[in-house]
Order: C-alpha cells, then sequence, then structure tokens
C-alpha cells in the first residue's frame, strides 16, 4: 500500500486548501444560513477540482474533502462527486458519460444521492420510479439525483421532471437537505451488476475522509484556544487533562484519516474494498462523534456559544455520524459480511467409540499414556 499522493493530487489539495481557506470563513458561512455558498461553489469549478476528480481519483476525491471539512464549506462538493461524476465516469455509458460529465464538471449541473437508501422505491419495466427517500443531503441544490430502487439498480432522475417534488428538511448540518418524492418519475438507468455496492463503498470512504477534515479543524481551533486562553496565570494547555484529551482526539482523527486512505486506495486499483470501507464508516461515526465532542468541550463555555466556529464543526460531525448509520448499524453490516465471507467449518472428525475392541486404548498391548501437564515433566511450575 502506497498512500503517498501523486503530484497531481497534491497540486489539487493544495489548491483547494487555498480555496476553501480563502473563502468558507466564518462570516461568509454564517450569512450562508443552510444554503450553498455560490461564489466558492463557481470558484471551484473554474478553478477545476470539480472535473479533476475524475482524474485524480478516489484518494485524491478524499485528501478534496478534507480540505473541505476543516472549514466546513457549504458546497454541494462531496455529494456531485460521489453520486455524479465518479459513478458516470465508472459506471455510465459512453453517451451517459459524454453529455453528463462537461456540465457536471463545470458545476451547471449539481449531483446528489438517495444514499443511503432509507425510504423504498421501486421501478416500473418502462424505467418509471415511485417512492420516497426521506432525507437527501443538498437535494435543494441539485439538478439530479441517484436513486437505488428496491432491487438496488441505480437511475439518475432529474429534479425537474414530471413526477418529482421535493421538500425542504432541516438537517443537524446545514446541507440543503431535502425529501424525494416520486410518482411515476422518468429515470435513466446507470450501470448494472454491483454498481450499487460500488457507489455505496466509495460513497462511504468519501464522507469518511470529509469527517477527517471536519474532526482535523475541530481539534485545531481547540488547540489555538487552549494555547492562548490563560486560566491561574498559566494556558489551558498547560493542563494535563486537557493535553490527553487532546491526544485523544488526535489519534481519533489520524484512525478515520488512515482508514479513509486504505479504502479509497484499494477502491483505486480495483481490489475488495467493503469491508474497508465499512470500517472507514465506523471510525468517522464513532470516533468523528468523539473529536468533536472533545473540541466543543475543550473550548469551555465558549463551545456552547452557537455562533462561535468550532459549533459549526460539532453539527458537522454529528450529521456525518448519522448520515454514515451510526457506529452500531455499520458495525452489525459489517460483522455481517465478514460471517458471510468466512469459510465453512470442516467436518469435525468423530471421537473413536470406547466399546469398540479395535480402538488402540482398549487393547492390552496398548503403551501407555504420555505424560500432560501444563509444564514439562519434572520441570517446577
Amino acid at each position: 500500500m502506497d498512500f503517498r499522493p501523486t503530484e497531481e493530487q497534491a497540486a489539487a489539495a493544495g489548491l483547494a486548501a487555498r480555496i476553501f481557506g480563502d473563502l468558507a470563513t466564518h462570516d461568509r458561512l454564517a450569512a450562508a444560513g443552510t444554503g450553498s455558498d455560490a461564489e466558492l461553489w463557481k470558484a471551484l469549478t473554474t478553478a477545476g477540482l470539480t472535473a479533476a476528480v475524475e482524474d485524480v481519483g478516489l484518494l485524491g476525491l478524499v485528501l478534496l474533502l478534507e480540505e473541505q471539512g476543516r472549514t466546513t464549506a457549504q458546497v454541494p462538493y462531496a455529494a456531485t462527486c460521489v453520486y455524479g461524476i465518479l459513478p458516470v465516469a465508472g459506471h455510465g455509458s459512453p453517451e451517459q458519460r459524454a453529455r453528463l460529465l462537461p456540465v457536471l464538471g463545470t458545476g451547471e449541473a449539481v449531483a446528489t444521492g438517495a444514499f443511503p437508501a432509507r425510504g423504498r422505491i421501486t421501478a416500473s419495466p418502462d424505467g418509471r420510479l415511485t417512492g420516497t427517500a426521506p432525507v437527501v443531503p443538498w437535494l435543494r441544490e441539485a439538478t439530479h439525483v441517484l436513486v437505488p430502487d428496491a432491487d438496488r439498480a441505480l437511475w439518475f432522475v432529474r429534479t425537474d421532471a414530471p413526477g418529482v417534488r421535493t421538500e425542504p428538511v432541516e438537517t443537524t448540518a446545514p446541507w440543503s437537505a431535502g425529501r424525494l418524492s416520486l410518482t411515476g418519475a422518468p429515470a435513466e438507468r446507470l450501470g448494472a451488476g454491483d454498481a450499487h455496492d460500488q457507489v455505496l463503498a466509495a460513497a462511504r470512504t468519501a464522507f469518511a475522509g470529509l469527517q477527517a477534515g471536519v474532526c482535523a479543524g475541530s481539534l485545531a481551533r481547540a488547540v489555538e484556544y487552549t494555547s492562548t486562553r490563560e486560566q491561574f496565570g498559566r494556558p489551558l494547555s498547560t493542563n494535563q487533562a486537557v493535553m490527553l484529551r487532546a491526544a485523544d482526539a488526535h489519534m481519533d482523527t489520524e484512525a478515520i484519516r488512515v482508514t479513509a486512505y486504505e479504502a479509497a486506495w484499494r477502491i483505486d486499483e480495483g481490489l475488495p474494498a467493503r469491508e474497508h470501507a465499512l470500517t472507514a464508516a465506523w471510525w468517522a461515526s464513532e470516533a468523528g462523534k468523539r473529536v468533536v465532542h472533545t473540541g466543543q468541550h475543550l473550548h469551555g463555555g465558549m463551545g456552547a456559544d452557537l455562533d462561535h466556529p468550532v459549533h459549526r464543526h460539532f453539527l458537522w460531525g454529528r450529521q456525518l455520524d448519522a448520515y454514515l448509520g451510526c457506529g452500531s448499524e455499520l458495525l452489525a453490516e459489517l460483522g455481517a459480511l465478514i460471517s458471510a465471507e468466512e469459510p465453512d467449518t470442516p467436518d469435525t472428525p468423530e471421537a473413536p467409540d470406547p466399546a469398540d475392541p479395535a480402538d488402540p486404548a482398549d487393547s492390552a498391548d496398548a503403551p501407555d499414556a504420555p505424560h500432560v501437564s501444563g509444564t514439562p515433566e519434572g520441570d517446577d511450575a
């Protein structure tokens, strides 16, 4: 395994860090409310960072999403990439790639996905969908929605198509979410076979990378605050309990990052990665929740201020925890996957029948049984 970014991936991540750092400021985020920042979205697409995902792969996208997470930038970047660009590039027909990838890359089209599938959506033989997805992130900004049906087939639905209705839904984080209702809505099929599982694994990995950035940003704010805030004549960071809490948060953040990197690398290399994506998602859910709580707690009374920048990291961390499926749900799915893949246990040989005269143990000529002990014979215990 080699998680070192390529020159192209490192350059893209560096450019993303500058754009997010310059434009995703606290004042601009506060002004955006629950919507996306149109100017920031235009800056990202103009710089080619959306279209570049097709070239830098999933590992490159994880690096880019880390930079978004550090600033909690309110743009539909993750959704458009994992539910639009990557699925179309990997599973779309030549016609679909030629038609959809250019507009997704320039930001003219915004994609999202009805993942994980919480409602039930059915498809008719002529490709019309009926059903409901209760919460879809960035739906209010989207032009296209990637929808899995009850048989795990993937469909692209336009939000302006007949039979499609969207309603605003407020979530923990300001993700412009909505409820998607379909009544005989026309849709186009995307991919076949295991496309659903591949898209789900990539999405879990990408959002785990986003959580790594959210946690890193929360921890950076906590370190800055505790290093400058003094109590009893010395910085809070010199308190041993503060140092230990921050150290635990750092290790949790690194665990999220490295498991996301591994899952992304395996997917890019075409290796089996369902278990690794679930592992990354579990760390992002469980450890991410711990980290953003720590970031808020280390701010003391300031962390209770809803207008403080660290509170936004807390909201994003909790939203990602819920969106990824929460730790117990992911752990149950991972356990079921591992147990299903375990080889069958070989048949255990039957024990000899003590009444069988052919058993050497019943023979008068049988040698004495060997000595059995917890230590070699003659040694002290």
